[in-house]
């Protein structure tokens, strides 16, 4: 914003308080029952922001999903986006991120034995996964970046916001990144700073912990983002001995960093650890690669002469691995580095037994209600 022409400044603030009308009568119709939000006797967890995009949703999302799935049966529900379909669909063997969107075929891809629907209408997606038989019995529903819509009273609320521009220092839409006011913050049970950097002192913490201020129902927790191994993506065409960060590192490699996602600065970071020679092609959020820039990517690549591969995020993975597009010659070159996150502060086992006591507790009395019945 900073960085902005005053003129263009001057011109969006207006705009930003027209939004702010907009979306506190629609908080405020929510609030007094005039829309109506419906709650399920049914774990339901929603992971969500106040921001547009870049927070960090779907890592978080995963990490719940890979924490219930080892002692449950749970399904995800995202809207969906940039997909070219519409409606309730549930993801089955012949679904792409083109029918599902980046996201939602990104976690079908590392978890296959989990339901995962999209549905722009979270009512109607989670009113089919409840009855659909073949998926009982289910224990929880994980709702992907829903934190806006009210349709749905979700039993726990997550509201994660990045370290490097908490919601609390930002402004509503278009001045700012904000969906709604920041302190929309109080229907959160659980807030999350994420993208912590190592270089995180204790100093940094009660900092962000007093911009926050959290209510007492609602409980506040760090997390950073960890790199893990890559791997190849088009496993037919990769070579029998893939690449590891460590081999990079030996062999001076030369990456050619491709990415389509908000906030690609981190990735960039965390590749020239193992190797300096870090090229960088940044395109917009969910972008859609064409054929112009496959030989825009084609020609950066060939024009490398030292030992070289291509890095790209699992998001970007998710869109273009079924993608006809893609150069044949660039397949066995290409390799993913997947990214999940870990809690700081030694919050992990008490995020981790929030996280299940919500749902066995919610769960059990879905079980009490249909005996009473």
């Amino acid at each position: 914003m900073d960085n902005r022409p005053f003129i263009l400044n001057l011109i969006l603030y207006p705009l930003s308080l027209l939004y702010a009308l907009v979306i506190r009568t629609r908080n405020w119709l929510f609030n007094s029952n005039i829309l109506n939000s419906k709650a399920y006797s049914f774990p339901v967890i929603s992971v969500g922001n106040l921001t547009v995009g870049g927070t960090g949703k779907t890592p978080h999302t995963e990490y719940i999903i890979a924490l219930l799935r080892k002692t449950m049966k749970v399904a995800t529900l995202s809207r969906g986006y940039k997909r070219k379909t519409s409606g309730f669909l549930l993801a089955d063997g012949k679904s792409t991120g083109a029918t599902l969107g980046d996201e939602a075929y990104q976690i079908k891809r590392k978890f296959p034995d989990v339901a995962v629907a999209v549905d722009a209408n979270r009512r109607r997606g989670i009113d089919k996964l409840l009855n659909n038989k073949e998926l009982q019995p289910l224990s929880a529903i994980v709702l992907d970046d829903a934190f806006q819509h009210r349709y749905v009273e979700a039993g726990l609320n997550i509201l994660i916001t990045d370290c490097n521009r908490l919601f609390t220092d930002d402004h509503l839409l278009p001045y700012g990144r904000l969906r709604e006011p920041a302190t929309n913050k109080n229907r959160a049970n659980i807030i999350i700073v994420s993208k912590c950097p190592d270089s995180f002192r204790p100093m940094d913490f009660r900092i962000i912990s007093k911009k926050i201020a959290a209510f007492p129902y609602q409980t506040l927790y760090f997390t950073a983002y960890e790199y893990a191994e890559i791997y190849p993506l088009f496993i037919d065409a990769a070579s029998e001995n893939p690449f590891t960060k460590e081999q990079l590192k030996q062999q001076k490699t030369t990456v050619l960093a491709v990415t389509g996602i908000v906030s690609p600065q981190a990735m960039y970071d965390h590749i020239k650890r193992f190797t300096p020679n870090c090229l960088p092609m940044a395109y917009p959020d969910h972008y859609n690669f064409k054929q112009k820039d496959y030989l825009a990517i084609i020609n950066n690549f060939e024009a490398i002469q030292t030992s070289k591969i291509i890095i790209i995020t699992e998001k970007d993975a998710a869109r273009v691995v079924n993608d006809p597009l893609f150069p044949e010659q660039l397949k066995a070159f290409v390799y993913v580095l997947p990214i999940k996150i870990k809690f700081l502060l030694d919050q992990e086992d008490k995020f981790n037994q929030q996280i299940q006591n919500y749902v066995r507790e919610n769960t059990r009395n879905k079980r009490v209600s249909k005996a009473k019945n």
